[in-house]
Order: C-alpha cells, then structure tokens, then sequence
C-alpha cells in the first residue's frame, strides 16, 4: 500500500498528538507512567508537548490521513524548556518518581532518538508503521549520514516492527513494578 507521508507542521500538532494518544492508549510504558485519572486527556497533553519540542528540534512526519506520526530528534537538541518540563512534571503526577527512577541505558552519542511512533488502531496492519519507520530513517539519513538512531520501546510487537526496519536489540531493562524495556538502535550508511 502507498502512504503519504509528509514533514509536520506546527498546524499538524493538535491531530497528531490526538492521533499519537490514541495508538499509546494501551501501551504499556503509558499505562505505567501516566495516572490512571483522566489518563487520556494527561496522555494527548503530554503528547503535544513532547511533539512541539520535536517540530522546534528535530523532526515530525505525520500521514497526510492523520492515522500516524513519528517524531525524531538528534542527541544535540536542548532539554526541554522550564515551563514544558513543570508541565510534564504535573502530567506525570504521582508516576514521575516511577518514571525517574527507569534505569534506561544511554543512547549512543552523537545519536537520533526515534521519541514516538503511533499509529491509529483502524490503520494499524496496512503497513503504515513501517512507511512512517522507512519514512523518517531516510529523512535522518539524509540530514546526517552515518548517524545512529536509537529507541526504546514497551511492547514486544514493535520490536518485530524495528526488526524488520534494520533495527536491533541492545538492551533489554526491567522495571520495578512496571513493563520490561527493550533499547534498540539502527546506524544508516555514511552515504544517502
């Protein structure tokens, strides 16, 4: 199947992140550090923070149908500003601690961080994934060849995805009390 697939825009952000909070609605590091009250509305929030940082920073691709996004962004973008971080902070509520205390492993430096990739449940199996996946490593590519572009993710599904996508697994994290993590990362040709 053919999808269109297109760089984002800061008027793309509030579908995209609508679309983002739906795909992460079961997902399992979401559930895990995002409270259970109005876990949704905390969720979309979160989402359209962390994708305005990505517009500003790195790079958004979104479907030109709205059913998926991603969002890159290379180890040399600024943390976020005070205010989005006091945002995030509040979101997170009584899961931040949980969330900080994630062991994850550092990414390989210099490196891109792949931060999300969603798609809608209705458009999911028609290969959407993998396009929005081939559509922003060759973006990344073709910005810095030779990069590396590192993940993590919760959910064993997505592993088989990024697998398929040249991906691999370097490192697999447990959490105290929450899901298993699995860090993955890809390095691209030195040439586009």
């Amino acid at each position: 199947m053919n999808h269109s697939i297109r760089t984002a825009t800061s008027h793309d952000l509030p579908a995209a992140a609508r679309t983002l909070s739906v795909a992460f609605a079961d997902y399992p590091w979401t559930r895990w550090t995002i409270p259970d009250d109005d876990y949704a509305h905390r969720l979309e929030e979160l989402q359209s923070l962390y994708l305005s940082h990505a517009i500003e920073h790195g790079l958004v691709l979104v479907d030109a149908h709205g059913r998926g996004a991603v969002a890159v962004l290379p180890s040399s973008a600024p943390p976020l500003a005070d205010d989005l971080q006091r945002q995030v902070r509040e979101l997170h509520g009584d899961r931040l601690e949980a969330l900080l205390a994630a062991d994850l492993p550092a990414h390989p430096m210099p490196s891109w961080e792949l931060a999300t990739l969603g798609v809608r449940p209705e458009a999911r199996g028609a290969g959407l994934g993998s396009a929005l996946v081939d559509a922003v490593v060759a973006e990344v590519g073709r910005l810095d060849p030779g990069c590396t572009i590192a993940l993590e993710t919760s959910d064993d599904r997505n592993v088989r995805l990024y697998e398929g996508r040249g991906f691999f697994v370097t490192a697999h994290t447990s959490t105290a009390d929450g899901p298993a993590v699995h860090s993955m990362q890809r390095t691209l040709p030195a040439t586009s």
